[in-house]
């Protein structure tokens, strides 16, 4: 097993060596290291979650003109490279397509507690002061505005306006960040989320406050 892992964990870094900096190796690891702390909980397959956790960014629809399967597909070619045993295989790619929050947004049919695992881990390095850094992280290579007060929250997005949103990046919280919290699947998910999701709104408060000249 440990084997395995390893070989994953030099053909990420090797992949993701150039990525967006809020989707790198940094981004995996802490996602790995989360959800093995989730798991030790949870006692889903250690394997399947330690390589959906892995690979789940491995090439992320978002930066591939929005494809969705390449990412699955990425994946499940370098764990056959390996040897990696067919149904795990099938389960990683499976996770790895229904694991984002877009994917939420459509129709969700397949459902495990691996997926929940690495689901919440993912969700959790979204919020709180990491998920804040990587939201302007991203915005800036979007080239995106900071906030508008004129450029109102969509609150119903669709599957397809949430992929093709050009929105500040303010409006992100809204949008995505601030409703993760709920959305946690794992005892261990919802407890930290609560904490990362408390800050996140002091810091729109301070955000809001420096904005109008007041602090």
């Amino acid at each position: 097993m440990q084997l395995i892992i390893d070989q994953t964990i030099n053909f990420v870094k090797k992949t993701l060596a150039n990525a967006e900096a809020g989707h790198d190796w940094f981004h995996i690891e802490r996602v790995y290291k989360t959800a093995q702390h989730i798991n030790a909980s949870e006692k889903a397959d250690e394997l399947i979650v330690a390589l959906a956790a892995l690979l789940h960014d491995i090439a992320d629809s978002k930066f591939n003109g929005g494809d969705e399967e390449i990412g699955p597909q990425k994946a499940g070619d370098f764990l056959e490279s390996i040897d990696v045993e067919t149904n795990i295989i099938n389960e990683v790619k499976l996770i790895i397509k229904n694991l984002s929050y877009k994917a939420s947004l459509g129709e969700i049919n397949y459902f495990s507690k691996e997926l929940n695992v690495v689901q919440d881990a993912d969700r959790l390095d979204a919020i709180g002061a990491i998920g804040i850094a990587r939201a302007f992280t991203y915005g800036g290579f979007k080239n995106r505005v900071l906030y508008d007060p004129e450029i109102k929250a969509n609150l119903q997005m669709t599957k397809e306006e949430y992929k093709n949103t050009t929105a500040p990046t303010i409006n992100h919280f809204y949008e995505k960040l601030l409703l993760l919290k709920d959305l946690m699947k794992t005892d261990m998910g919802k407890q930290m989320a609560q904490q990362r999701h408390d800050f996140m709104l002091t810091y729109l408060d301070q955000f809001y406050q420096e904005w109008e000249g007041k602090k």
